[in-house]
């Protein structure tokens, strides 16, 4: 017998299963009642499923119940009371009854807990953004006691650089959680002045394309426009307003555009990768934007290649990946 159960499970309202108290064993327990409560089923019903459960040999009874001594008043006595053993049921047998009920809160339950495990399967981990978010700081602190940790005392710490991969790159973790739930940026740079011509940026790719083919890394080909005035409608493009406002307000968006453009509407005969990337970074100089040092050549290469080989549905994605990198 063991002493009453004093944890708390209910249902959030997408259907996730919750403790309102910490516990520090590997399961929890729940009796009848309480599995009745949090899938919003009858009494009767959370019997008939936990049976059918044990009678298909499903989980084996003996490891998943145990019972609780649970004191209550005994009459009209204050100071009297009666303790007597009521049967509860681990976190397996919660789950199953989840699985196999048609409540509405059971099916929002199967819907997250279907979404956790497609994590698990497709990912490998699955993480609980809410209580990430409100123990930020309280991670930070352990990551800072774990690395401040004497490597003797816990005979060595052979993984602490993963500890500091965690926090020098804690911008990374957060660009690829924006990236999964497409929470792109968007404010930016709200710069007027930006003076720019499709003249500048040929004239400019042609003294690229001379370097280039001296080192015999192009030919003839390179930066030969497909049709007039194709770098022109471009630029035209990213500079394009209505009722006075622009449809890529940012220096960020229209940077982003354009080397999406470049790359991706094949202006050129040859050699759109290369001058999508040199246009990008030409136009970033030009506009006298400040981080520029945030675009390395890796950095560069990557993107440029992304959106060449991506599907055109996919634009918006690849867009706000490179707000993502500029922001």
């Amino acid at each position: 017998m063991k002493e009453e159960n004093t944890s708390i499970i209910y249902q959030w309202n997408n259907g996730e299963i919750l403790l309102r108290e910490d516990f520090n064993n590997e399961t929890f327990w729940a009796s009848q009642k309480d599995i009745a409560n949090i899938f919003w089923i009858d009494r009767t019903v959370a019997t008939r499923h936990i049976s059918n459960i044990f009678k298909n040999g499903e989980l084996d009874e003996s490891v998943v119940c145990a019972d609780f001594a649970h004191t209550t008043l005994h009459g009209a006595i204050p100071w009297k009371t009666q303790t007597k053993n009521i049967k509860h049921y681990n976190l397996d047998i919660i789950l199953a009854v989840g699985y196999r009920t048609n409540s509405k809160q059971a099916i929002s339950f199967r819907r997250w807990a279907n979404s956790i495990l497609k994590q698990y399967i497709t990912q490998w981990y699955s993480i609980n953004e809410k209580l990430l978010r409100e123990n930020t700081q309280k991670f930070q602190e352990a990551l800072e006691i774990i690395s401040s940790l004497d490597s003797k005392s816990i005979k060595k710490l052979e993984n602490s650089d993963v500890l500091n991969l965690i926090q020098d790159y804690a911008s990374t973790w957060l660009s690829l959680e924006s990236y999964d739930k497409q929470l792109f940026p968007k404010t930016g740079i709200n710069k007027t002045d930006i003076k720019v011509s499709s003249t500048q940026l040929l004239e400019t790719i042609a003294k690229l394309k001379a370097e280039l083919i001296s080192k015999s890394e192009a030919t003839e080909l390179f930066a030969q426009e497909k049709k007039a005035w194709s770098i022109d409608g471009i630029i035209g493009n990213i500079f394009q307003s209505f009722d006075w406002q622009d449809l890529y307000p940012t220096l960020e968006e229209k940077a982003a555009h354009l080397l999406y453009f470049v790359v991706k509407n094949h202006a050129f005969t040859d050699g759109n990768k290369r001058s999508g990337a040199f246009s990008f970074i030409w136009f970033l100089q030009k506009s006298e934007y400040k981080n520029i040092e945030k675009i390395n050549p890796e950095t560069l290469t990557l993107i440029t290649l992304l959106i060449a080989e991506s599907d055109p549905r996919d634009k918006d994605k690849l867009i706000g990946l490179v707000l993502l990198l500029l922001n």
